[in-house]
């Protein structure tokens, strides 16, 4: 049984990202978009279309276009736009960093990616430095004022006319955590991102002017695709955040207007529960919009009892560009993800006999259409163990239709731990746990949490004759991996429960 939208399909340009994202540039030459939450300074749609073609200009100058990659290490600020479209415009790839990555983890990336220039800012300087021994990078800028070269030395004559590509050529490559070892190079194509753009109108509408508070992260695809791009080419204004601040979203929020909040649910929990809401006037919230990560039926319906404004859930994942699913205005149904997004298909598959489930009965999401990734880089095995050979996405989330045509997500089939909308592969964190010293064994499962959705919890069985905390296994994996990777709760056992296989049995741990 194959699911198809609600809403009619769309048509699919056959055209490139940053021409289409620039396509109301020239008439909205001098309204605001893009503008620094924390300062004001702003950058018209003219300003930000010549830097872009500049920054083109440049870059082929240095003769650094089709094949080759740039990679953006970097906070939210409105130069991480121009770079991650001069770089587009100029007929390369993108790869985008997260700036909490150690520099093992980076220096991972930038190889993968075969990245040859890299753009960050000074906080992070010290830590690219480190990480591109060994790679082929073969130069830093960064945003602000640093030791480095500035972003500006990479601009030259504009560049009036984009870099002629394909529109299957690579664009984007953004990187996902597999439940096995390191992150996976995403392949995302002019055509996937402008596919999603265009689908993702009819349920995530922006108004020419209307500010988009952006404080999730561009690096991540939900950050460049829901906020960023999408705002842009509908006409909108991104206001940047360089991180989460409480304070400064409900400040920004009343300051700008805004009528609809992209957010995550930790950000849902804090805007239903925290007093200090109250402080701000929020009453141009029309819509709370929560991705990234599952959100509680009561949670949102806390929230937007408090908000006086519906909260409503889309899903999405990297290799959809993002979005698969969404919530159009006035649509919203207790715990669902939504509908359909248009020109998408979508089956819910029994895992076990690989048939077709009816109504209310779970299953894994299948998902088809032109935002699916053609694959990942370098890596043909996880290509295949995800697309099938009709064009299937495999998303390993389980969940079921209901007669309305809304989605929802139960489960995960695959192991991964959603922190705070950060993916976090519990591989990873066994084999590191298992280089320390006093290790025997050990096992990584998430575990629910209220605020960040899941918490990476250890099991750990000790060596004979070792003692050791808890706080100080938690301290040498805190060394060694991003923030968001984290052990937060570890628990000490005997044994490890494992099949006969030795694949180990995190449905008894949990």
């Amino acid at each position: 049984m194959i699911h198809t939208s609600l809403l009619p399909d769309v048509e699919i340009p056959d055209t490139l990202l940053t021409p289409f994202v620039l396509r109301h540039a020239e008439r909205l030459a001098d309204k605001p978009a893009l503008v620094d939450g924390a300062s004001g300074r702003t950058l018209t749609y003219g300003e930000f279309a010549n830097a872009v073609k500049a920054l083109a200009g440049g870059l082929k100058a240095r003769g650094f276009g089709k094949g080759d990659v740039l990679a953006i290490m970097a906070p939210n600020l409105p130069e991480y736009a121009v770079a991650f479209h001069g770089t587009a415009w100029a007929g390369a790839t993108v790869t985008t960093i997260n700036p909490t990555y150690t520099a093992h983890e980076v220096q991972h990336q930038l190889k993968d990616s075969g990245a040859s220039l890299l753009v960050t800012v000074s906080m992070f300087l010290p830590i690219a430095k480190e990480a591109v021994a060994g790679t082929g990078v073969t130069s830093i800028f960064t945003i602000d004022p640093s030791d480095a070269e500035p972003l500006t030395a990479l601009m030259g004559e504009p560049l009036q006319e984009q870099v002629e590509v394909a529109p299957d050529d690579v664009v984007a490559l953004p990187y996902s955590s597999g439940t096995t070892g390191l992150s996976k190079g995403v392949m995302l194509t002019h055509r996937n991102l402008v596919a999603n753009l265009v689908q993702s109108e009819a349920v995530l509408t922006v108004d020419e002017d209307e500010a988009i508070l952006s404080f999730l992260p561009f690096f991540h695809i939900y950050g460049m695709q829901v906020l960023m791009n999408n705002a842009l080419a509908q006409g909108g204004k991104v206001v940047t955040m360089a991180r989460f601040d409480l304070v400064q979203f409900l400040q920004l929020a009343q300051d700008h207007k805004i009528k609809r909040a992209f957010v995550a649910p930790p950000i849902v929990l804090a805007l239903a529960k925290q007093p200090i809401v109250n402080d701000y006037d929020l009453s141009s919230l029309e819509c709370v919009f929560s991705g990234a990560a599952p959100l509680g039926a009561e949670l949102a319906e806390e929230a937007a009892a408090r908000l006086g404004c519906e909260v409503v859930q889309g899903y999405g994942m990297t290799e959809l560009s993002p979005v698969s699913h969404s919530t159009p205005t006035g649509m919203y149904k207790s715990g669902s993800i939504g509908i359909l997004i248009p020109s998408t298909e979508c089956r819910i598959v029994d895992t076990e006999t690989g048939k077709d489930l009816g109504l209310g009965e779970d299953g894994e999401i299948w998902v088809r259409g032109p935002q699916v990734m053609p694959g990942y880089l370098n890596n043909e095995k996880a290509t295949k163990e995800t697309i099938d050979e009709d064009g299937w996405l495999h998303t390993g989330d389980i969940g079921h239709v209901d007669a309305d045509g809304h989605f929802t997500i139960v489960d995960r089939l695959k192991e991964l731990i959603k922190f705070k909308g950060f993916q976090v592969p519990p591989a990873e964190l066994e084999a590191l746990l298992v280089t320390h010293p006093a290790v025997a064994d050990a096992a990584v499962i998430g575990v629910p949490d209220d605020e960040a959705g899941e918490l990476p919890k250890a099991f750990v069985v000790l060596k004979e004759g070792h003692d050791v905390s808890a706080e100080e296994i938690q301290a040498f994996v805190a060394t060694k991996v991003a923030t968001y990777k984290q052990i937060r709760i570890l628990e000490f056992a005997t044994e490890i429960p494992k099949s006969a296989s030795g694949k180990i049995l995190r449905r008894l741990l949990k």
